[in-house]
């Protein structure tokens, strides 16, 4: 089976050695998502416009890829506060459909850029 990789200019540039996304058959693996605009490269101030940033530049890899949230198997969260974990599902039920996917969020000590939020992705696109 071939691997395809998924890039966007509409979602931040890789700040390592990895890509924002592989496709495989029908599963797409994504790379982890901050806060950051794709633009500037900064990360947006605050919880809430850091978890509303990754959920668009996820979302903008996905549509590269052919898909949308609404494709998501499985996400993975990070927070360097789990006491943001409320917010992070109020804005997180903004983006993601019914009947939402399985979900694992992790207490982290830290994050690339000093990010509070980060976002992975499984998705199976057709």
């Amino acid at each position: 089976m071939s691997k395809k990789i998924i890039s966007t200019t509409n979602a931040p540039a890789a700040i390592g050695p990895y890509s924002q996304a592989v496709k495989v058959g029908a599963r797409v693996f994504t790379s982890g998502q901050l806060g950051l605009d794709p633009i500037s490269g900064e990360l947006a101030q605050g919880i809430e416009a850091q978890t509303h940033q990754a959920f668009k530049n996820l979302e903008a890899i996905l549509k590269e890829a052919g898909g949308s949230l609404a494709n998501v198997v499985k996400f993975t969260l990070f927070l360097t506060d789990l006491a943001d974990f409320s917010t992070v599902n109020t804005i997180m039920a903004q983006y993601v459909p019914e009947p939402f996917p399985a979900r694992s969020t992790i207490g982290v000590a830290s994050l690339p850029k000093g990010g509070l939020f980060e976002i992975e992705a499984v998705a199976h696109i057709e």
